[in-house]
């Protein structure tokens, strides 16, 4: 018989081998913490669907954000759960609501040895639980939202937040929030821009930290799994508004998407893997079907390896952890 001339396992031959002519790197400032504090909370209460992650305390969330900056990840995203819930979403842009609270307490905490960044929604903090105000007719009125978006802007930055993530996929978001934003003397703050986000099935875990209010779905401003190059148009948008940075969500079951993003922009790219990500991989690690650190570095440096310069992943800390203890 004969023998192979070209032999690619010699760069696989070794551990040493392996990691001098490896393509990807996945490192702890490439992750950003998300982080869910919860009004009125007097100690942290776990998320079901989410083993491990907790609605925080404020007291908890300050802990928590100190114990990510010592691991070393490169951001923390909040995210709020108010005591009271009304049509125009109000908590969000209250300077004493949850989540501008929960940025002074952040900052006050971490000040700028990490990058602090907060949703720029109104999901959570709607009593009908859409991403924006409603119209007469129930349907999400697009530029009333952007006026609300405008102001949960400034309120964000006046509380200290680096980074502002414009999450509701309104058209004209990003632009209504650097408007703002500049108008009010916060030339600095940055927007990182949900410019490619699916109406997709792997939020239900999501819905429960934040104690969603909604009903039906989110089709009619959410995208379609099915497109890409609208996912493109989005992005280049987003871009030519001013966002700083762009994000693909979900992350692992769209991966293509983030190649053709990252191909796309001149601007870092992040992709969030999100809570359905997160709580399948944990669900079958309990039971035994799958390895759980090899699955989770396994899928973070996927998402690495498609293009993404940030990764948002709720098993942040503890990645940062295990890739500082193995150098």
């Amino acid at each position: 018989m004969g023998y192979p001339d070209v032999r690619p396992r010699r760069l696989r031959r070794t551990s040493a081998m392996r990691r001098l002519v490896a393509e990807t790197s996945l490192e702890p400032r490439h992750l950003v913490l998300p982080m869910f504090v919860r009004e009125g909370a007097t100690q942290p209460r776990p998320i079901p669907s989410m083993p491990g992650v907790v609605q925080h305390t404020m007291e908890s969330l300050r802990k928590a954000a100190l114990d990510a900056v010592e691991a070393g990840v490169g951001g923390l995203m909040l995210f709020a759960i108010p005591a009271r819930k009304d049509a125009v979403g109000s908590g969000g842009v209250d300077p004493k609501g949850p989540l501008n609270a929960a940025i002074r307490e952040v900052i006050a905490e971490v000040g700028d040895s990490t990058v602090v960044m907060a949703d720029l929604c109104l999901d959570e903090f709607t009593d009908h639980g859409h991403c924006g105000v409603l119209a007469p007719d129930g349907s999400v009125d697009n530029d009333a939202t952007l006026e609300v978006y405008g102001r949960m802007a400034v309120a964000q930055a006046e509380a200290g937040v680096h980074v502002v993530g414009t999450s509701g996929m309104m058209d004209g978001q990003v632009g209504a929030a650097r408007q703002a934003l500049d108008a009010g003397g916060h030339t600095d703050v940055a927007i990182l821009a949900y410019a490619v986000k699916y109406a997709s099935a792997f939020f239900g875990p999501f819905r429960d930290a934040v104690e969603s209010s909604l009903t039906g779905d989110r089709k009619t401003y959410q995208q379609d799994f099915a497109n890409a190059y609208e996912a493109l148009r989005e992005t280049a948008l987003d871009v030519e508004e001013g966002a700083d940075m762009v994000m693909v969500k979900p992350a692992m079951s769209y991966l293509d998407v983030v190649a053709r993003v990252r191909d796309m922009v001149d601007v870092p790219v992040a992709a969030y893997q999100i809570s359905g990500e997160y709580a399948m991989i944990q669900a079958a690690a309990e039971r035994g079907w799958i390895d759980l650190d090899r699955a989770v570095l396994e899928s973070l440096t996927s998402i690495r390896r498609a293009g993404a310069d940030i990764v948002l992943t709720y098993w942040a800390v503890d990645v940062a952890q295990r890739l500082r203890a193995a150098r």
